[in-house]
């Protein structure tokens, strides 16, 4: 498929970039979007309150990954876990499922993407397989998701991005691995893999910022991002390397700057088992979370002095948002947790990667 970059621009000139919908509805209700599998092995897209009690559900055809909720929240589309190929658009006024889309025959989702401010377009990260690069597709909200073009994610793999406080810079965590859906999950170039963040202004496409990390974390994936309240870029990686090596997992990243891993004792680190599988900041913008379902531990760092806050053991844990005074976390067990405490359970269902919090029109 040949790039279209000039036709992204063109179609977002032409849908302008309007500010931010506000949400006017009277009433509303915390809540909760998480993909999870059911006790008969089915899966689905489900909403549900602070108790964990399921307000609807959504089937989906397989497998999915995260969720993207436009500003206004009636609206979410819910993401296959890659390779998969299917995105479910949600009617979340309606509770119901409105349609589903597929990116391009050469191209796979990576399981995450995001709403520009207005709500008008859609950024989902995307595989070129055979081009062996990451993309950004961007489809058209309001033309039933019509994909409208891509741009460029500067690097490959990239798994999990969003676009940053500023309302116009994308960051993009690209994790550095080449793969193809005719050799599901493997890895391709574990030798030569360049796992950076990028940084695209979305307003013209262009890459902005480019940061690779030192050679010593050359293999380290990054996958998830989240954006703390002083701007900085939190990131969590994915070890590739030798099972036996001890590294950093967490690190952080400002404009113009050098990425730098965020230190902290040995066991903390080595709890996680290499794999970080969630990012997420507190509403406060203080402190920044990460889980890892492989090592089964949550961890709490503080922002401005990067101490670690607080270290959790919960075994498959990986779904987390910031919600309240801190963070809403839940397992592949069935169980959902808030700050340390368990909210429900249910050991027939296995909740999926990731969470968002929003406020639910009732």
């Amino acid at each position: 498929m040949t790039v279209n970059r000039r036709a992204v621009l063109a179609g977002m000139a032409s849908l302008g970039f309007l500010p931010l919908c506000r949400f006017a509805q009277a009433a509303e209700q915390p809540a909760f979007l998480a993909c999870r599998q059911e006790a008969d092995g089915s899966n689905i897209a489900a909403v549900f309150d602070l108790d964990g009690r399921i307000l609807f559900s959504v089937p989906l055809e397989r497998r999915g990954h995260d969720a993207a909720l436009t500003p206004d929240r009636r609206t979410a589309v819910v993401f296959a876990r890659r390779p998969d190929r299917f995105a479910m658009v949600i009617d979340v006024a309606g509770r119901k499922r409105r349609l589903v889309f597929t990116p391009p025959e050469d191209r796979h989702f990576y399981g995450h993407g995001f709403f520009s401010p207005d709500g008008r377009l859609l950024y989902a990260t995307e595989n070129d397989f055979d081009g062996e690069r990451g993309v950004l597709g961007v489809y058209d909200a309001g033309a039933d998701f019509a994909r409208i073009g891509e741009i460029d994610a500067g690097g490959i793999g990239p798994h999990q991005a969003l676009m940053m406080s500023d309302g116009r810079t994308i960051a993009i965590a690209n994790g550095g691995l080449a793969t193809h859906p005719d050799f599901p999950r493997m890895k391709l170039n574990l030798a030569t893999m360049e796992p950076c963040l990028a940084y695209v202004d979305a307003e013209t496409g262009d890459l902005v910022d480019r940061v690779v990390l030192p050679s010593a974390y050359r293999q380290m994936s990054i996958r998830h991002l989240t954006e703390a309240g002083d701007g900085s870029v939190w990131f969590g990686g994915q070890y590739e390397g030798p099972k036996t090596d001890e590294v950093e997992l967490v690190g952080s990243h400002r404009r113009g700057g050098e990425a730098r891993v965020v230190s902290a004792a040995p066991a903390i680190y080595r709890n996680m088992n290499h794999y970080i599988g969630a990012m997420a900041t507190s509403p406060d913008g203080r402190r920044v979370a990460s889980t890892s379902p492989r090592g089964g531990t949550m961890v709490v760092f503080d922002v401005e002095s990067r101490a670690v806050l607080a270290e959790r053991a919960v075994p498959d844990t990986c779904g987390l948002t910031g919600f309240g005074s801190g963070f809403v976390y839940s397992d592949g067990r069935g169980h959902l947790w808030r700050d340390g405490a368990l909210v429900s359970e249910d050991p027939r269902v296995a909740w999926d990667n990731h969470i968002q919090a929003f406020a639910l029109p009732v």
